[in-house]
């Protein structure tokens, strides 16, 4: 889960990215970064750990000249974190290009030892986003020109999708070209494209969500198609290609329930209203479930969930309260690095209003269940404010598997649901009760704004991996990578950036 954005401009950019890069926030808050291009080709990057706010200071911004440029913001998938691996990153051949990328390419090992014996690149990182960037890099050197245009950016992309698996929303920017935004052929991750209008011209936006249009007054065009291409030159002109031979519109039903901002369109389905039909399909399992439920108030565990919680409290005819007030300035529990942090955390964050429990029969609704530590931990906040009895209601299905497409959900070992029956689930938590979304209506709820959407990345509920790449062997590699050994570190020292090499060593040889 990662934020990227690219304008091409009529006038600097500096500042509209890193607008959109506030906005596009809740997808990473590990590192920031922004790489901008002046009319002669001279490149200004800033790039480190920490939120938009915090690695962006007056001095960089005037040092960010020009009208063309893009930004990223990251957590770390593989919960290595280090300003190294900030992105965009940066190739000098051919042509200078930069990169910032959201998803996760499964066959980086296999491509990152192909890039060193066949194609004579050195990648300097453990990042999938920089084998990405090599191999884009190797393919635009392939159309052996010394100027290109946008057939031969076309050209490489489709040469991309024959090399990558995995997911991919990418945005590159070619020195003294333009920038390009491409998706894989799953479309798993998302991207939209939008325009502006000046007196000057048209403005061109390749951004992750729509939400980042919107603040910055950009007409949504509509989102970049799975194995779509399109290309803004730096004169504003906007090309456009399928580069994939296979396509499958096939996006992550994750980033519906919990990844995207509710005020953004995804693949032309509105955020807001699929949790709210979440919530009503919520509702009508409960009351087929527990039709005598004793259900006194619906409380929401914020922020994501508040709308499923709504329409559930509306649709049962129970009364809707906010129960818990939240720290903003508490990241996202569910991908810290480490069980010690992440307990510490959910205290700091959440602090609950007692007299919206006391003596109450109370269903909380929140977007999910992951490791079910933050859920335990909110049961007993409830219990603890004078709650009579807790119910718990997830607007998902069980989280059972890894995601091993950009969302640095924890191994599977470490998920509650792994392995365990509803029941088994609601006594871990502490819950009287719980109750999971069914998939069947969750694809549903997503699927009723767009009937084009009828195959998704479901892959953390039922196992399914759509690229048909993943095996035993990839699930255990990412299981050594994401248990909270390897993201603590080892007890004789060393560390998950250390243990990721040694595994891509592994994985190579």
């Amino acid at each position: 889960m990662c934020g990227i954005v690219g304008i091409v401009g009529k006038q600097a950019v500096n500042q509209s990215i890193y607008e959109a890069l506030t906005v596009l926030q809740h997808r990473g808050q590990d590192a920031a970064g922004i790489m901008t291009c002046t009319k002669s080709g001279r490149l200004h990057l800033r790039k480190g750990n920490g939120l938009v706010r915090d690695v962006f200071r007056t001095r960089h911004m005037i040092e960010l000249k020009g009208k063309m440029g893009i930004g990223h913001v990251r957590y770390p998938t593989a919960g290595c974190s280090s300003s190294a691996e900030a992105q965009p990153f940066y190739v000098n051949s051919p042509y200078g290009i930069s990169l910032a990328h959201n998803g996760n390419l499964t066959n980086f090992a296999q491509l990152k030892r192909d890039l060193f014996r066949e194609d004579l690149r050195h990648i300097n990182t453990y990042s999938d986003s920089e084998v990405l960037l090599n191999v884009l890099a190797h393919e635009l050197h392939n159309q052996g020109k010394l100027r290109i245009d946008h057939e031969d950016v076309f050209r490489a992309v489709s040469g991309v999708h024959k090399r990558c698996r995995g997911a991919y929303a990418a945005i590159a920017m070619i020195t003294g070209y333009g920038i390009l935004g491409f998706r894989d052929p799953y479309g798993i991750r998302p991207m939209v494209i939008g325009k502006r209008e000046t007196e000057k011209g048209t403005e061109y936006m390749v951004a992750s969500e729509s939400v980042a249009l919107d603040v910055l007054g950009f007409e949504m065009m509509r989102d970049v198609l799975p194995g779509e291409a399109v290309f803004i030159d730096r004169d504003g002109n906007f090309y456009s290609r399928q580069c994939a031979d296979k396509t499958v519109r096939a996006t992550c039903l994750f980033e519906f329930v919990y990844l995207a901002r509710p005020d953004s369109i995804i693949d032309d389905v509105s955020v807001y209203k699929a949790r709210l039909r979440m919530g009503d399909h919520l509702a009508n399992k409960i009351k087929k479930t527990y039709p005598d439920h004793d259900i006194d108030v619906v409380i929401p565990i914020p922020d994501t969930s508040r709308t499923s919680a709504l329409q559930t409290a509306n649709e049962l005819g129970v009364k809707y309260r906010e129960g818990f007030i939240k720290n903003r300035y508490i990241g996202r529990t569910f991908i810290m690095p480490g069980q010690k942090q992440r307990k510490k955390s959910v205290r700091q964050k959440l602090n609950a209003i007692d007299l919206e429990f006391n003596g109450k029969n109370v269903l909380l609704v929140d977007d999910s269940i992951v490791r079910g530590t933050t859920s335990m931990q909110i049961i007993q906040m409830a219990r603890d404010a004078g709650a009579n009895k807790v119910y718990f209601a997830s607007a998902a299905p069980a989280v059972r598997y890894p995601n091993v497409y950009g969302i640095d959900m924890p191994s599977a070992t470490e998920l509650v649901a792994h392995d365990r029956s509803t029941e088994e689930v609601a006594k871990a938590i502490g819950a009287d009760w719980l109750i999971y979304q069914d998939l069947e209506d969750l694809k549903e709820s997503v699927g009723h704004g767009n009937a084009e959407l009828t195959e998704f990345d479901t892959s953390v509920f039922d196992g399914n991996y759509l690229t048909g790449d993943i095996d035993k062997t990839y699930l255990d590699y990412i299981e050594s990578l994401r248990n909270d050994e390897a993201k603590q570190g080892k007890k004789d020292g060393g560390n998950s950036k250390d243990s990721r090499a040694s595994l891509i060593d592994m994985h190579n040889g």
